[in-house]
């Protein structure tokens, strides 16, 4: 992959971020260095960096919106039904490898990894209703 200064803003940006922005928000932020950029160069370079694994693409049930992850190490996500905000859990150390174990239980197939979320309600959500 070509080095280019658009892709390095894109990268840089969702380094800076915990919370798993969508296309729209990464395009928002690199618009205000590159105003020139379109919104479908943000999303060629989002795939092309996502296939390279250097980031990660997760889409997440109902919500129907990719989002993006700088850290690519295996961990969880929460997905808040309220906000739709989606977090890191802190389950780096839980392995989760007995679920490929026992879905593969009678099945005439190859389980080769799942794909895992938790849903709820974030802090900030139940915090809001409390008040």
């Amino acid at each position: 992959m070509k080095f280019s200064r658009q892709r390095a803003a894109i990268l840089s940006f969702l380094q800076s971020r915990k919370d798993h922005p969508t296309a729209e928000l990464v395009y928002t932020n690199v618009k205000e260095e590159f105003p020139n950029i379109s919104l479908g160069t943000v999303y060629r370079n989002l795939n092309q960096l996502a296939e390279a694994g250097m980031i990660t693409k997760h889409s997440f049930g109902d919500l129907g919106i990719d989002h993006f992850d700088y850290n690519t190490n295996p961990h969880q996500h929460f997905v808040c039904s309220c906000c739709n905000a989606v977090i890191d859990l802190p389950t780096q150390n839980h392995d989760f490898s007995f679920i490929d174990k026992e879905a593969a239980k009678g099945f005439d197939g190859l389980i080769q990894g799942h794909r895992l979320y938790f849903c709820g309600i974030c802090r900030d959500c139940l915090d809001q209703r409390e008040n």
